[in-house]
């Protein structure tokens, strides 16, 4: 038998709860990170020692 006449074996699809659980948890890291980045805006504006 030669390798082209092998059937080849599916991908096993792996868990769908975990792909999904993937999928929310990236996207909640980006939505964090553009808060953190819309924050990080006005802090900017402030001088340091000026709040007293």
């Amino acid at each position: 038998m030669t390798d082209g006449d092998t059937p080849k074996q599916p991908k096993p699809k792996g868990n769908p709860r975990e792909d999904r659980l993937k999928q929310a948890l990236k996207a909640n890291l980006a939505r964090r990170k553009a808060q953190a980045r819309g924050r990080g805006e006005g802090k900017a504006a402030v001088k340091k020692g000026d709040d007293a």
